[in-house]
């Protein structure tokens, strides 16, 4: 059994998905880096390249999950101004042009409660954002938050990882909605070596007596590993190698997008899509 909300465009999207033989990609990349003015023209590239759901970081000054590449998007993004509203004020101009891709907002809790949990629910509806990743928030303590989010059709994703004990993973198959976002490897993300077999073990115990959708991240630097991943998940989730290519001097939209198809391509050969 899993938590309800009535269908978003991250459900729409898996579904989709799933009809067409394929897995979604899902391209993460931090708000407000490598400039606040260059987010909403790279969350267009990214889907020009073959994203299905965007997970859009909101930087955070102390990012414990987060390697460094991240780590040092995150100090960019604030040093330069962003800030928990300027991301929706983005999410609300990426959704001028684009009223299909599903966003998903990864935080920390704190930047949560420093705006309130009503508020912050209401501006990420108001916005267009389809859900939310709080990666410092355990199943057992999101009772309050669930209930503003599931009200406005916001997704609660919950992270589950190579050491999370039974009891966390029957909480977190009965109370997550949108997908369950699998940590592939122990520790933070871009390091680490995924090991295939052991992800797709994992995958089927997420799976047990739920339907949710299960995406996989945390250490997916490229293709091959996208390919591989693909064909034991329903979704792959790919961060820290896009934030790097987004910050390089002479990156461009089309650098990223061609990034993206590559991974957009090795997967659907993978699944034979």
């Amino acid at each position: 059994m899993t938590a309800s909300t009535d269908t978003n465009r991250i459900d729409q999207s898996f579904s989709r998905l799933r009809a067409a033989g394929r897995k979604a990609l899902i391209a993460y990349i931090t708000a407000g880096y490598p400039a606040p003015t260059r987010t909403v023209d790279i969350m267009h590239a990214l889907v020009a390249g073959g994203a299905d759901i965007l997970e859009l970081g909101i930087p955070f000054s102390d990012p414990m999950a987060d390697g460094p590449v991240i780590q040092r998007a995150s100090e960019a993004a604030l040093a330069a101004g962003m800030r928990t509203g300027k991301v929706f004020e983005q999410v609300r101009e990426f959704r001028q042009k684009d009223q299909t891709t599903a966003i998903v907002l990864m935080t920390y809790l704190n930047p949560i409660e420093v705006m309130g949990y009503v508020r912050f629910a209401e501006q990420a509806a108001s916005a267009g954002v389809d859900g939310v990743l709080v990666v410092d928030l355990p199943p057992e303590e999101a009772d309050a938050l669930r209930g503003e989010l599931t009200g406005r059709r916001l997704a609660e994703i919950f992270l589950a990882s190579p050491t999370t004990d039974a009891a966390r993973l029957d909480l977190i198959r009965e109370n997550a909605s949108g997908f369950v976002y699998y940590v592939s490897v122990k520790g933070v993300t871009g390091k680490g070596q995924i090991d295939t077999a052991d992800v797709s073990r994992q995958v089927e115990k997420l799976r047990a007596d739920s339907k949710l959708p299960v995406g996989v991240g945390f250490a997916v630097r490229d293709a091959a590993t996208a390919a591989q991943l693909a064909g034991v998940c329903d979704g792959v989730v790919v961060g820290s190698a896009i934030v790097e290519r987004a910050g390089a001097d002479v990156a461009s939209d089309r650098e990223l997008s061609a990034f993206v198809k590559s991974l957009r391509d090795a997967m659907d050969q993978a699944v034979g899509a």
